[in-house]
């Protein structure tokens, strides 16, 4: 197991010195790396089991850091990043060569974002180098939102895990790319649409599935239990499923007569977003053969939930 703490000065010793460190965001805790040391970066993919095709996350600690990472950034970008920064989006540019191809995945473009989370802030600005951080655990499973999570899985594999709480947010970043200056949203995440397009006006949706994505999060099948997990009708399902051991993800209701994990008895989208990965992870680590599932309204960040749930399910 990795040792676990707040000390952000053993944090960019580990960094400077290529080691992997897990930290916490707003958003997920995150795996992280020296963005300029390929070598560092490398120990990423090897420890979440990751392929190469699929592109990092750059985190920076100011928008000065961005003149030396990017080569073009449209006005409307400029306005997201004073609106939404530090928070979880995250823009995808085109890229200078001080990224390497290894966190782009080949592509021109690159993934960036400045993470809210005070320890994380903290630490960006003892680092004179950006940061990759994909989500701390194995490649394709659920995310991590508290520091015992990534210990659980990534604990014989980094160096220090930085400790910050539970996340806030629960869902990964809200991707945006730029089609001829316009921006398009890759992946739903932990900003809304309604609060993107009250700022910027509408926007275009294309959360693609693909085995070459554009973007961190974007395959078919990913933030998936080691259980079975099925969505739909939870009722029905629960018919159809009687000689099995079931757990039950609900978004309100409670099912009392089995494992049963509640993502908000009061039928807040953001709570559930905020306890969806912690809940997935409960149930999983329970004796039972397989999760039944709901999905949420789609509203707001609930939107996102069910992307994470149409991922979930697809295996």
């Amino acid at each position: 197991m990795a040792e676990t703490g707040t000390d952000i000065y053993k944090a960019k010793d580990i960094l400077s010195d290529g080691g992997l460190v897990g930290i916490p965001t707003e958003t997920v805790y995150g795996l992280a790396a020296n963005a300029f040391d390929d070598d560092a970066v490398l120990k990423i993919f090897k420890a979440k089991n990751r392929p190469a095709f699929d592109p990092l996350i750059t985190h920076i600690g100011n928008l000065a850091q961005l003149d030396a990472l990017t080569k073009q950034i449209p006005q409307i970008a400029y306005q997201l990043m004073e609106i939404f920064w530090p928070g979880p989006l995250t823009l995808v540019l085109k890229k200078s060569d001080k990224i390497s191809d290894l966190i782009s995945s080949g592509l021109p473009t690159a993934a960036f974002r400045i993470p809210k989370h005070p320890l994380t802030r903290s630490l960006l600005k003892l680092l004179d180098f950006p940061i990759v951080a994909p989500s701390a655990n194995p490649f394709g499973y659920v995310s991590p939102t508290n520091a015992r999570h990534v210990n659980q899985q990534l604990g014989d594999k980094i160096d220090y895990i930085l400790d910050g709480g539970t996340c806030k947010i629960g869902l990964e970043s809200t991707i945006i790319t730029f089609d001829q200056e316009k921006p398009v949203i890759l992946r739903l995440g932990g900003l809304s649409i309604e609060h993107i397009e009250a700022a910027i006006g509408p926007v275009t949706i294309r959360p693609q599935s693909t085995s070459n994505p554009q973007a961190p999060g974007m395959l078919i099948s990913h933030y998936s239990p080691q259980k079975p997990i099925t969505a739909g009708d939870i009722n029905e399902l629960i018919k159809s499923h009687q000689n099995t051991k079931i757990g039950v993800l609900s978004f309100q209701e409670k099912y009392d007569d089995y494992l049963n994990f509640v993502l908000s008895s009061a039928g807040n989208v953001e709570e559930a977003a905020k306890h969806f990965f912690a809940g997935l992870r409960w149930l999983d680590d329970q004796d039972i053969d397989i999760i039944i599932t709901e999905y949420v309204p789609n509203i707001g960040l609930g939107r996102a939930i069910n992307d994470r749930l149409n991922r979930a399910t697809a295996h």
